[in-house]
């Protein structure tokens, strides 16, 4: 399964200490002229060693495009690119090469394949996310031309969150800070926290609040397919993802109909909602509205501080990892959400175009 969607189609490659990462673009529609230097920027974003929030491992992450382009544009044929490791530091792992670290994807991939790359994960390792955000970027300025935007951004550090809707921030805010949260008090007392727990060689989790805009009514499919399912399961292939909710989520438990209906009207000759406590999707698919939802992160497994743990023989040991890891991910992780989004909503519409 390293290959997600089914007419705009991304396929995966690479380790984190492997030569390289890359992927395989397929469905892309042809003549559409791309911004490489747009693609670049999101790479940027999620980059490790931007800040001092993050992971002091230095990856320029430049894209090499391989296949696909023409003089600027999309050819229709499948576009190859891949993103070169240069700064692996693979010693810093070599304690780990026959232990498991806690609530880490040591032990699960070792039981599949019977063995692993311990270097950085190797395959579970976040830095297979690059891929993700190359095709996303693709994705995104497809959609725009659309009049489909997205954008999202941390709305919660630890017990730090932000209590209004998405409505309430001026997102131009969400790249002027290194949490990449819209309001500026926030941000500062969650990178507080992050820096806190980073030098106590501990972790941290939160919540990314995403948002579409100009999605048209009709995308998605009306049972397996639902829009909002293909979005959460886009969501949770994330690494350190636990949690999806669009709309109101488990709020929705707490009220009757009569309190969260959103109610049609007729807007000047158009249908509108007064209310859009469906988050932009009802029946599993779109109806017009912005489509808003959470995603959950946990803190990282990989901490700095003496935990007990199990070696391949399953004797008793004591494991104090090495390395750079980030102390907390959402910052990194806000385009990686962009880009999931992106993803999915562009194959919908592909999809709902065949229709026509």
């Amino acid at each position: 399964m390293n290959t997600f969607g089914t007419l705009f189609r991304l396929t995966s490659f690479g380790e984190s200490h492997g030569p390289g990462i890359g992927g395989v673009i397929d469905g892309c529609p042809p003549g559409f002229a791309l911004d490489l230097e747009a693609i670049q920027r999101e790479l940027s974003r999620r980059k490790p060693g931007q800040s001092r929030l993050t992971t002091p491992r230095k990856e320029d992450d430049e894209v090499q495009f391989l296949s696909g382009l023409y003089q600027g544009k999309t050819t229709g044929t499948p576009i190859g690119f891949i993103v070169w490791n240069r700064n692996q530091h693979s010693a810093d792992y070599d304690d780990i090469a026959k232990v498991y670290r806690p609530s880490h994807a040591d032990f699960t991939y070792e039981a599949k394949y019977g063995l692993r790359d311990p270097r950085g994960g190797g395959r579970s390792s976040a830095r297979e996310t690059i891929s993700r955000c190359v095709a996303g970027a693709v994705a995104k300025q497809i959609l725009a031309a659309k009049g489909i935007n997205i954008f999202a951004y941390t709305s919660q550090v630890g017990n730090i969150r932000l209590e209004g809707s998405y409505k309430d921030y001026d997102h131009s805010q969400i790249e002027a800070n290194a949490v990449r949260c819209p309001d500026r008090q926030k941000a500062a007392e969650m990178e507080s926290l992050i820096l806190r727990v980073k030098s106590e060689g501990d972790t941290i989790g939160g919540v990314i609040t995403g948002v579409i805009t100009g999605a048209p009514a009709g995308l998605g499919e009306p049972v397996f397919g639902k829009l909002h399912a293909a979005l959460g399961s886009a969501m949770l292939s994330i690494n350190a993802v636990k949690g999806f909710e669009y709309g109101d989520g488990f709020d929705a438990a707490l009220y009757r109909g009569s309190e969260r209906n959103d109610i049609f009207y007729n807007d000047q000759g158009k249908i509108n909602v007064r209310t859009n406590h469906s988050g932009g999707i009802q029946g599993g698919i779109s109806n017009g509205q912005d489509i808003y939802f959470r995603v959950a992160f946990k803190s990282v497994a990989t901490i700095l501080r003496e935990q007990e743990t199990v070696d391949r023989e399953g004797h008793d040991t004591l494991l104090k990892a090495r390395g750079r890891h980030d102390p907390c991910v959402l910052p990194r992780a806000v385009p990686i959400v962009e880009s999931m989004a992106s993803l999915v909503m562009l194959d919908y519409w592909l999809q709902q175009e065949a229709y026509k």
